[in-house]
């Protein structure tokens, strides 16, 4: 492992802290805020939930939004919090190069460390491997244009990893306090992001929780409207469907319904504009003038003039 830089800022470290649990929670309470129950209920397994006997609204949602939250929490933090805070801390500069975070320029010894800064250890499969080689290998040509060296490290801002030689590898891969003693050369500087934090985490979370009650009880509103029966029970046969049903079925159905929607409205008002028709009926204009014109061409619609003809 080589150590790229011997000293940082403290002050610039610390900014870049708290901007970058700014944009965390920020970025979570904007998904909060915007969250749909039906959305949630798409991606989950309904089967679960059934099989664990859930009988209240509150019970199944209070479930599936700590899951969501759980997901979208670790992948949002990878994506804001590393990266400004290893270029803070090394005095390099944010890389324009695609799938590398961090240059960093050694002027004494003519080379330019290319750093993809990820969150933890386990982020590669094969495809994604593949592609941060590719990564890497454009950005040494950009390097070779320039007439420097050229050394790609993959950084993981936590974690445990055996320090693998470029030797072996087409890039370097440290982790955890290796990543930053290397940034840094401190060795106590990942423990340090701990005490950077100070209590600004504190700071956020009464807005976080704020908006995590709001958003259980307007979900817990809306599973109710959408997936409760009268009586209050859930509807399991609904969020099945909802969830599993076959889309070209539920595309016929829709369609069908759409068209007796349409023929019920001209049947009450022969002379309805399409305008009218658009305004009255709850589906994108595009795909009721489709099925207008579907009617149109199995000859159960005509238009004479200002009044529609029904033919059935």
């Amino acid at each position: 492992m080589t150590i790229i830089n011997n000293t940082y800022d403290e002050k610039k470290v610390k900014n870049a802290i708290e901007t970058s649990l700014s944009n965390f929670y920020n970025s979570l309470i904007d998904k909060l805020n915007t969250i749909q129950i039906k959305d949630i209920i798409k991606s989950k397994n309904p089967y679960l939930y059934r099989s664990k006997s859930m009988q209240r609204a509150d019970d199944i949602v209070d479930s599936v939004l700590k899951a969501y939250v759980s997901s979208s929490e670790e992948t949002i933090f990878g994506n804001c919090f590393f990266e400004p805070i290893a270029i803070a801390a090394s005095g390099g500069s944010k890389s324009l190069s695609e799938g590398i975070d961090l240059e960093i320029r050694d002027k004494v010894n003519n080379k330019v460390f290319c750093i993809a800064v990820k969150s933890g250890t386990s982020i590669f499969n094969a495809d994604s491997k593949k592609r941060q080689e590719e990564n890497f290998n454009k950005a040494k040509k950009l390097a070779s244009q320039g007439k420097m060296g050229y050394e790609p490290v993959v950084g993981y801002g936590y974690g445990q990893k055996k320090s693998s030689s470029s030797v072996n590898k087409s890039y370097e891969e440290v982790a955890g306090e290796d990543f930053w003693t290397m940034l840094t050369g401190d060795p106590d500087f990942y423990k340090k992001i701990i005490v950077f934090m100070g209590s600004l985490p504190e700071k956020y979370v009464e807005t976080f929780n704020k908006s995590y009650a709001e958003a259980f009880n307007r979900l817990v509103c809306d599973f109710t409207n959408f997936f409760c029966n009268k009586d209050g029970s859930i509807n399991w046969n609904e969020i099945i469907e909802f969830n599993s049903a076959s889309l070209d079925r539920l595309d016929l159905e829709k369609k069908e319904e759409c068209k007796k929607n349409i023929i019920s409205l001209i049947k009450e008002n022969s002379k309805i504009s399409k305008t009218s028709i658009f305004e009255k009926l709850d589906y994108p204009n595009s795909f009721i003038e489709k099925i207008i014109k579907n009617l149109i061409e199995e000859e159960k619609l005509e238009k004479i003039g200002k009044e529609w003809k029904i033919t059935l």
